[in-house]
């Protein structure tokens, strides 16, 4: 696979110091390379991830058997609904670091695999125990949403409340937490509920990380006309005006004398006939 182009002022030295630390193993010029793509796979991955997938592939070829490369591509993989590629990656990375960190995403794969009994039991294994808190809210999202898909909607509300979901402080994942409480009573065909829980998501996305506020107005009966369309409409209306306005002057200057020359040949004939 060839190198990609990364911009000059990507060094390298962005990337979180434990990543560096694993790097070291590498030779100098090699752990810089790797740490450029690196730094590309998390600078693109959300708004570009077919983009990141390809340095993730770069860096994986150059340093396979780094940990926080195979982690990488895993994620890289996950954005591209790769599942099983990332399912394996994650695997090896959980391999070399004995870590449990990525235990709730590999969950995540098995539903993406469609697989969601797989998710359920890995949601109940000893490995959640060693999770931290975020870990194991993750953990508690995957696993309701693993019983949406088996269609048990009453059981991922049930898997939802937890105390972490009525805590009034915000955390990292509260907005998402509120939020999927509130998408799975919508579902239930509990509406009123679900307006009240997508308002307490919107108060805790500080970050805009989830469409709540949408997800709200639409409950609410707002819509919203989006500038650019509403432009787009009125555009040729706005490029007629002008044509109806100044038609007058240019009938008259170009086609008058055409008409007029219809007219007389009509004469000239009516005259011949007679």
């Amino acid at each position: 696979m060839k190198r990609l182009p990364i911009p000059e002022d990507v060094t390298g030295e962005e990337i979180d110091k434990d990543v560096r630390q694993e790097l070291q193993s590498l030779p100098k010029t090699l752990a810089d390379d790797v740490a450029r793509n690196l730094v590309m796979v998390a600078r693109l991955i959300d708004e570009d991830p077919e983009g990141a997938y390809g340095y993730s592939r770069v860096a994986l070829r150059l340093a396979s058997r780094v940990a926080a490369v195979r982690e990488a591509a895993g994620f890289a993989a996950y954005a591209n609904q790769k599942y099983a590629e990332a399912l394996a990656e994650f695997r090896a990375a959980r391999r070399m670091t004995g870590s449990a960190d990525l235990w709730p995403v590999m969950a995540d794969c098995e539903r993406g695999l469609g697989r969601p009994e797989k998710a359920l039991d890995m949601a109940g294994a000893p490995e959640v125990h060693k999770l931290d808190k975020a870990g194991q809210v993750e953990m508690r999202l995957v696993a309701a949403g693993a019983r949406r898909d088996m269609g048990q909607l009453d059981a991922a509300i049930v898997t939802l409340q937890s105390p972490e979901l009525a805590s009034s402080s915000v955390q990292p994942w509260t907005a998402r937490l509120r939020y999927a409480y509130a998408d799975a009573l919508l579902a239930a065909g509990r509406a009123d509920e679900a307006r009240e829980w997508f308002a307490k998501a919107v108060e805790a996305d500080r970050d805009g990380s989830t469409d709540a506020s949408d997800r709200l107005a639409e409950l609410d009966g707002v819509e919203f006309v989006d500038a650019l369309d509403e432009e787009e409409t009125e555009a040729p209306e706005e490029t007629q005006a002008p044509e109806e306005t100044e038609a007058p002057e240019g009938t008259e200057a170009s086609a008058g004398p055409e008409v007029g020359d219809e007219s007389d040949e009509s004469d000239e004939s009516d005259t011949e006939q007679d």
